[in-house]
């Protein structure tokens, strides 16, 4: 499955997920939009946080769904492999695996965009 084909499904089970429990669903909801608009760092600098931790966390749906959101908000591959870098440094080996599926996210998207 393609990672594009990954982002619509998780955002499909997503959907699912806040219709049948809104009481639970709404109160992350409200803190994701905090978290993304208040404070001083700007928008991509804050996905390459997300992206950092998704990565030594494991979470693959996390880490689609971040590469995504930085290409959208004005982030490079370079920067996106720096961040990388720092991911392998905090995570070990594990977080090696999971930065290689970061970049071919990030590889994916891009020629998507660009065939577009």
């Amino acid at each position: 499955m393609s990672y594009r084909d990954e982002i619509h499904e998780m955002r499909t089970e997503l959907k699912a997920l806040y219709k049948a429990i809104p009481g639970a669903t709404k109160g992350f909801a409200e803190l994701s939009k905090a978290a993304k608009e208040e404070g001083v760092l700007e928008h991509k600098h804050r996905e390459y946080v997300a992206i950092g931790i998704a990565v030594a966390q494991r979470c693959q749906p996390c880490i689609n769904f971040h590469v995504d959101a930085l290409m959208r908000a004005g982030g490079t591959r370079q920067e996106l492999s720096d961040v990388l870098a720092m991911a392998l440094q905090m995570g070990g080996g594990p977080a090696l695996m999971y930065a290689g599926h970061a970049l071919a996210c990030w590889d994916e998207l891009e020629a998507a965009a660009a065939a577009k």
